[in-house]
């Protein structure tokens, strides 16, 4: 490779300047607050639509939990040969397996009827399930503090399944 020497050239490039506070290619203050009055809008009208769907995915959420329990109580029953129970109290807007944990709903739900249940005193309602995979029937509804959410558990006396309803009672 035969090397030379190399010139280096100079380069030459546009420079164009213009005065401060004539150019029109930035925002101006009045923009700027009328899209921040426009976010501010937004969020008044976006946030209390978030807040009540967390709240009713509160509702739906506890009324899933319970529905759940009253099935393994159902299949602790038929596999222990053994009644189960499970045991509400509204007053104090829980219920527990006989053997198990209390379990207090959410402060977004609470219990809003019991029908079909023993009472056992002092506010208590229980549901029996048999060792034959029957239990004792009925509905249990959970609700929104506000009202705008229900779900009916119903307990089917028979064949003991354990179904979740949306909505007011048939």
């Amino acid at each position: 490779f035969p090397t030379a020497a190399m010139e280096f050239q100079e380069e030459r490039g546009i420079i164009a300047m213009s005065p401060v506070g004539k150019d029109s290619a930035g925002f101006s203050l009045l923009e700027l607050l009328v899209v921040l009055l426009l976010l501010g809008l937004s969020s008044l009208i976006v946030l209390p639509a978030i807040d009540k769907g967390l709240r009713e995915r509160e509702v739906k959420q506890s009324a899933l939990q319970l529905a759940a329990v009253a099935r393994n109580l159902r299949s602790r029953a038929v596999y222990d040969n053994a009644l189960q129970r499970l045991i509400f109290n509204p007053l104090e807007n829980s219920y527990q397996a006989a053997a198990g944990n209390k379990v207090v709903l959410s402060s977004d739900a609470k219990i809003t009827g019991i029908e079909g249940a023993e009472p056992l005193g002092d506010g208590l309602m229980q549901f029996l399930f048999f060792p034959n995979g029957s239990l004792l029937g009925g509905e249990v509804g959970i609700s929104s503090r506000e009202g705008t959410s229900h779900y009916l558990i119903r307990l089917e006396p028979l064949t003991g399944r354990v179904v979740v309803v949306k909505g007011d009672r048939e």
